[in-house]
């Protein structure tokens, strides 16, 4: 798949990216990375390294390299890091794009020190971060060198620093909200945070509702925010249940524009890390006229949404 320039110019993100083609061979363990050279980086730990390179730069792809050790806690497993990255030009060492100006880092990775390579061409880049990080600390600058036969607009340096981490909520964290509407369906909520939900005689309504149980005191989804991960399950207004990542013991990410349905994107911006949101979705922002799995068409949707991190 080629997206990682694509999709790292534009949004400079590390999960979403891969590098190397979707037919290229995966091997039956990790395999070591090239070893890139020819770059060096100077400065203060966990601020913007000054990057020195000869131009035009050489590399294989996915070469990567520590540029600079860094000076922070040990990288723990599992945790959500925070990278400020800066991309350059192999061709000419410009600087073509970088998150420090801005000091909004990219913090889709989760670092999983078993997920390694199994194919130096078919790597992802968070597969090389996870395996260029092991064993390291906060601050640390490494590099990766893009260079998959695309051409010269499509080859770059990519240069990463980690400069925080923390963990994810596994559920819903904060004040409960004592308003909260009483013609609404009553949500319960058990010690493991799994809701369950009595719909109270409850109709739908042709407008979204987007209403916090629980007020979280986390960051807040924003319209530029990208993702947010969350726990869910949706009902019909029947109170049958369609869907739920607490059944599947696993969290969702919800890609917020364009990635979701329009009732989450809408109603979920505004909200706060830490939150449990009530979500009532008309059919017009949810899927319309179309039938989807046990959806009937035409359908009112209802979720609780946990809002467990974003980025």
């Amino acid at each position: 798949m080629r997206t990682a320039a694509a999709v790292c110019t534009a949004a400079m993100c590390i999960s979403l990216a891969a590098c190397g083609s979707d037919d290229a061979k995966t091997s039956a363990g990790p395999q070591k990375l090239p070893q890139l050279t020819g770059v060096t980086a100077k400065g203060t730990p966990g601020k913007k390294p000054e990057i020195s390179f000869k131009t035009p730069l050489s590399v294989e792809n996915n070469a990567t390299a520590v540029l600079q050790e860094g000076d922070g806690e040990a990288l723990k497993n599992g945790d959500r890091l925070c990278l400020q990255l800066t991309q350059y030009s192999l061709k000419t060492g410009e600087e073509i794009a970088t998150t420090w100006d801005s000091n909004v880092p990219e913090c889709s990775l989760v670092f999983n020190e078993a997920d390694e390579p199994g194919s130096a061409e078919s790597a992802t880049l968070a597969q090389i971060a996870n395996a260029t990080l092991k064993g390291k600390k906060l601050n640390t600058t490494f590099g990766v060198g893009i260079n998959d036969g695309s051409g010269d607009a499509q080859n770059y340096l990519l240069v990463a620093t980690p400069v925080s981490q923390s963990t994810d909520l596994t559920k819903a964290e904060g004040k409960k909200v004592k308003d909260v509407p009483a013609d609404l369906p009553k949500v319960t909520t058990a010690a493991d945070g799994k809701p369950s939900i009595d719909m109270n005689g409850y109709k739908g309504s042709d407008k979204l509702v987007a209403q916090t149980l629980i007020e979280g005191d986390g960051p807040e989804i924003t319209s530029s925010t990208y993702a947010a991960v969350v726990k869910y399950t949706g009902w019909l207004l029947d109170g049958k249940q369609f869907d739920s990542s607490w059944d599947r013991g696993d969290t969702f990410t919800a890609t917020l524009n364009g990635g979701v349905i329009q009732g989450w994107t809408e109603g979920l911006r505004g909200k706060k890390v830490g939150s449990q949101v009530l979500l009532v979705v008309p059919p017009d922002l949810g899927y319309g006229d179309k039938e989807q799995g046990e959806i009937p068409a035409n359908s009112t949707l209802v979720f609780v949404v946990d809002i467990l991190a974003k980025y």
